[in-house]
């Protein structure tokens, strides 16, 4: 059974950082891309960034990119999203996800149960 756990959420003021972390367990963990979302209050979850196997291959939403990498470490089965200048509107509940392919194919087939970002102005 596939879990994946996320951490790092909280409450940061705009213009901060914070460093999200996702802990897969459950099946191999380096063969598969890897994906953050995230749903703000009132809103459809949107796509943030994705990593493929590799960690050779990343892609990110336009209201992110330049702000936020993502990276993974495959020895500690652990997908990465730092976050730099971070703004209010980025205030959501963010979700790790499991994609079923090795390059990132929008097919995500497990998710985390999410972690809160607040960011203050």
């Amino acid at each position: 059974q596939v879990q994946l756990v996320e951490s790092g959420g909280g409450l940061v003021q705009a213009g901060g950082s914070l460093r999200l972390s996702c802990a897969a367990s459950g099946r191999t963990f380096s063969i598969y891309a890897m994906a953050w979302f995230r749903q703000a209050p009132g809103k459809d979850r949107e796509f943030v960034a994705a990593i493929d196997w590799s960690g050779g291959s990343t892609a990110y939403a336009s209201s992110v990119k330049g702000r936020f990498t993502i990276s993974r470490d495959n020895a500690k089965n652990t997908v990465y999203l730092q976050m730099n200048s971070l703004k209010p509107e980025d205030t959501a509940v963010y979700y790790c996800a499991q994609d079923s392919t090795s390059y990132y194919r929008g097919s995500p087939d497990y998710w985390g149960k999410g972690t809160l970002v607040t960011v203050s102005s």
